[in-house]
Parts: C-alpha cells; structure tokens; sequence
C-alpha cells in the first residue's frame, strides 16, 4: 500500500474482470445489485458492475441520494 493510501484511502484504479454470480451462490453486496460485480486489486472492495453500461455502478445508497431507478435485486439476496 502507498503512503498516498494510507493518508486519503484507496482509489479504487485496479480492478478485477466482472465476476458474475452463479444462481444458488452466496452473494455478497455488490453482486446482489445486479448480479456482477468487480473487486479492488488493492483495498478488496467489490463494487457493483452493470454489463450492459459496462462500467462501475454507483451502490444503492448513491442510486437513493440522485433518484435514479435501480436494477431489480435477485432473490438470492439478503
């Protein structure tokens, strides 16, 4: 971790490939917005991923503040 990091936190520049859930599987989160998500190679955090935009969406906290609609949650999630 840089000394960057430790003072302001992480910025989330590396991450992973879209993982996608399997039905059935424990999901975590991110993957319970829509199915997808992506995982910080240097903090761990995983963000929610829409395929169809193709980019990092924002958590459903985020999506509540600007009054955007939100993609239907899989039954799986808790």
């Amino acid at each position: 971790m840089k000394f960057i990091d430790l003072l302001f936190g992480c910025t989330h520049k590396r991450t992973s490939f879209p993982i996608s859930s399997k039905p059935g599987q424990r999901r975590s989160a991110a993957a319970c917005q829509t199915g997808t998500y992506v995982v910080c190679l240097d903090c761990g955090k995983e963000f929610a991923y829409d395929w169809q935009q193709m980019r990092v969406v924002a958590s459903s906290e985020e999506h509540a503040a600007v009054n955007t609609p939100q993609p239907e949650p899989e039954r799986n999630c808790a």
